[in-house]
């Protein structure tokens, strides 16, 4: 059932305790949440805001790698998509079940968010402040950026015992090594004492550490003697599973989920998740007993690229359908 609701009223003062949220936005929230769970209390969130929510943009392509993955259909059951403005509400009540409205006061979250500037370090860190408010309501969650291509059922490779597990830019061959370098883009955590003190921890670290966004945030915290004190339990994910332009996986038998990270700008990353998608459709499309033979890589990237990287000194744009992840 489609929800709106003001971020305001979730903010979380710096180490205080949590917050007391108004019952109607609880409730509100509660009720879209509880909809879309499975048994054990866990939903898939994703964020959009109005450039990627256009006609044939990011979302189109987002929900179809849902439709064409093997077992990743009825996980669309379990996904709510977190509109950031009200025409990516409008968007998502026309394409999905679960929508749920997350008005930032003051923010305008239409506009294309340049690489480091301030508007999108307000992106990242909203976004960290709403998902330990879904940790605080007793849900498990996995986060996924909509430019993550969802191939294959990913909880078979989750860790049983991890609270927080996290896909990787480049991963060292060690699921436990903080050396792996994570991406925020998609994550698995699970509702606990430990992960929400980390997510209350993540989210005052940014004031420790200002003009930093969350990713880089994190790879320094990760180390934090409160980290450990916390005692989060902390994996990282293997890119022969969950893979991304940075490190694509190698083998289309065993990849979950492919990310356009490591790519900068709109056009660019349509292009090549348009290219991802055909190269998984050609796989799906081989007799069973050819698929295990099949060895041919990714087509892409072909326009992502880091020298596609906007600089954070850019100028910010005031067209919101040219979305920067």
């Amino acid at each position: 059932m489609p929800c709106a609701f003001s971020l305001a009223s979730l903010r979380l003062p710096l180490f205080s305790s949590p917050p007391t949220i108004p019952p109607s936005g609880e409730h509100r929230l509660q009720k879209v949440l509880k909809d879309a769970a499975m048994e054990d209390g866990t939903v898939i969130l994703t964020t959009l805001n109005e450039a990627w929510a256009a006609p044939n943009s990011i979302i189109d392509l987002f929900l179809e790698s849902f439709k064409i993955g093997v077992g990743t259909h009825r996980l669309l059951n379990h996904l709510v998509i977190i509109a950031l403005d009200q025409k990516a509400f409008q968007r998502c009540l026309e394409l999905h079940t679960h929508c749920f409205a997350l008005i930032t006061q003051g923010v305008d979250f239409r506009r294309e968010a340049y690489f480091m500037t301030p508007h999108y370090l307000k992106m990242m860190w909203a976004r960290i402040d709403f998902l330990r408010s879904v940790l605080e309501m007793g849900y498990n969650f996995v986060f996924t950026d909509a430019d993550v291509m969802w191939f294959r059922d990913p909880f078979p490779q989750f860790y049983m015992d991890a609270d927080f597990q996290i896909a990787c830019d480049h991963f060292l061959g060690n699921s436990d090594d903080l050396e792996n370098r994570p991406n925020g883009g998609f994550n698995y955590v699970k509702s606990n004492n430990r992960s929400i003190e980390f997510y209350k921890f993540w989210y005052s670290s940014r004031e420790t550490y200002p003009g930093f966004h969350d990713q880089d945030v994190l790879n320094i915290i990760k180390f934090h003697p409160s980290t450990f004190t916390i005692g989060l339990r902390m994996k990282f994910l293997d890119t022969a599973y969950f893979g991304g332009f940075c490190e694509p996986s190698k083998d289309f038998n065993q990849v979950c989920t492919m990310h356009a990270n490591c790519c900068y700008g709109l056009d660019s990353k349509l292009h090549d998740l348009r290219i991802m998608l055909q190269n998984w459709k050609q796989f799906m499309s081989l007799r069973p007993n050819l698929k295990k033979y099949f060895i041919l890589p990714w087509g892409v990237p072909q326009n992502c690229s880091l020298d596609s990287l906007r600089h954070y000194d850019a100028p910010e744009s005031n067209n919101p359908h040219d979305l920067q992840d």
